[in-house]
């Protein structure tokens, strides 16, 4: 019976230290593909920071120059505008995958209410790139922000307090035609699947005779989400997808109408990649 060859037996061998013949290659792109996202997600963060602070620079002096009607429109499509870019960028980039179609329906639908769950940073953004006439409810820091404050102030967005002048605010930009993106949950998701859901839009809804549409968020990573550290490296692509959930009419009863979307959006975000994440908090 031939021998073997102790030298062949030994060529693919681990050499000292686990290593095969030629790994000390092996790091290498590992290391370059790590850095490569590192610096493509942070450039992204301080493009995005650029942006705002550029359109600041425009939309401050348009707030006193122009018509409250005429601003309010410019600076909603220049919004989506320029979140549209922004959200190519990130896509040709490698940072993430989006797929949004389904939010391009709505242009032509009338006066809503956008409803959407809000695991990130980004989802307003990433709503406002597909529909030209959105009034945002945000809160009240943000819109005395140096980036956003201006850009938010000229296209007529909302405050989120005090809650009774964000209420009548809300129902006026409706009766004029606009849609108007509000999170039912008021802040960004910290707990599987979503947070507690407000009666605030039930009111609003009831009092601009308007529907409800909600919108699914998902996404596999929790980059940008409640809690998590900006410093904390994910893995990329991820993947952001919005999806069109169900139009619910005018309520009746507000209180009721909240329940209603809160067991809505838990069966219908049961299965969403976030879920995961979120629930191992």
């Amino acid at each position: 019976m031939p021998q073997a060859d102790p030298n062949r037996a030994r060529a693919g061998a681990p050499a000292a230290g686990g290593l095969r013949p030629g790994d000390f290659r092996a790091p290498l792109p590992a290391a370059l593909r790590a850095a490569y996202e590192f610096l493509t997600l942070y450039l992204a963060l301080a493009l995005l920071a650029a942006l705002c602070l550029a359109w600041t620079t425009l939309a401050l002096p348009l707030f006193f120059a122009l018509p409250e009607k005429f601003g309010a429109a410019i600076g909603r499509y220049a919004i989506m505008i320029g979140f549209r870019g922004y959200a190519r960028t990130l896509a040709a980039a490698g940072a993430y995958r989006f797929d949004l179609e389904e939010l391009d329906g709505l242009r032509d639908d009338g006066p809503l209410i956008l409803a959407p769950n809000h695991p990130s940073l980004i989802d307003a953004p990433m709503i406002m790139t597909r529909h030209p006439n959105v009034a945002c409810v945000m809160k009240s820091t943000l819109m005395s922000s140096p980036l956003l404050g201006a850009g938010a102030r000229l296209a007529r967005y909302v405050r989120n307090d005090p809650p009774r002048q964000m209420i009548k605010e809300s129902v006026a930009h409706l009766r004029r035609g606009c849609a108007l993106l509000l999170f039912p949950e008021g802040t960004r998701t910290s707990r599987a699947p979503v947070n507690a859901i407000s009666a605030g839009i039930g009111l609003i809804a009831k009092r601009a005779g308007v529907p409800v549409q909600t919108l699914l968020i998902e996404t596999d990573s929790p980059f940008l989400g409640k809690g998590r550290p900006i410093h904390r490296r994910p893995r990329l692509p991820i993947t952001y997808r919005v999806r069109l959930g169900k139009r619910f009419a005018p309520p009746e009863d507000p209180g009721a109408f909240a329940s209603e979307l809160d067991r809505y959006f838990r069966g219908a975000l049961d299965a969403a990649p976030q879920t995961r994440w979120l629930a191992s908090r």
